[in-house]
């Protein structure tokens, strides 16, 4: 069996969890909010003790898979509705900045113009002090990851100065410069 797959999933206190075995719907709720998502029919969602547990009818490689699968997104489900999930986030570079206008993101990294990200229904933003930090908050798992992504992708962080848009905590590997400029020798040089 896979080991991910079959770990029961406990649900915490305020959480409630209601499946639709006809269409293997799962509807889970809790005190940040609402999560619904449909499962692979194959697979058999219970809930049982106050806890859920995912069961696959054979060993075929595709059921081995949802089976994994399927036990991970409701585990994401069940702790995005009772914690929530957060992607912290930062500006590095020379007069780049981040700011709150409404509900809306405003980057300024280094373009004429200001980006403006609206967070989609579900999403929040929030920007620390410095204007230098922030953070995308949400239930979905999935939908605060992509958000994330599409905020970095406006400027992502360059490989010689690291200046850009990055994960708090993404480590960017500087390359070496020009620094064979001028030398002695090499190709290119006077004579």
């Amino acid at each position: 069996m896979s080991r991910i797959g079959r770990l029961p999933i406990p649900l915490p206190k305020g959480v409630t969890v209601e499946i639709d075995p006809r269409t293997n719907r799962v509807r889970v709720k809790g005190p940040k909010g609402e999560l619904e998502r449909t499962f692979s029919p194959d697979i058999q969602i219970t809930l049982e003790d106050n806890q859920l547990k995912v069961t696959r009818p054979t060993d075929s490689r595709r059921h081995r898979a949802l089976h994994g699968l399927t036990r991970a997104l409701l585990a994401n489900m069940v702790e995005g509705v009772s914690k929530g999930f957060v992607k912290r986030m930062q500006v590095q570079g020379v007069g780049y900045r981040v700011e709150m206008r409404g509900n809306a993101l405003v980057l300024s990294v280094g373009y004429s113009h200001p980006v403006e990200f609206l967070p989609p229904p579900g999403i929040t933003f929030s920007v620390d002090k410095g204007g230098r930090d922030f953070q995308v908050e949400g239930i979905d798992k999935e939908l605060v990851g992509q958000v994330a992504a599409k905020i970095r992708a406006v400027r992502p962080p360059e490989p010689y100065k690291g200046k850009g848009v990055r994960y708090a905590d993404e480590v960017v590997r500087l390359k070496a410069g020009k620094a064979g400029k001028g030398g002695k020798g090499g190709k290119g040089g006077k004579k």
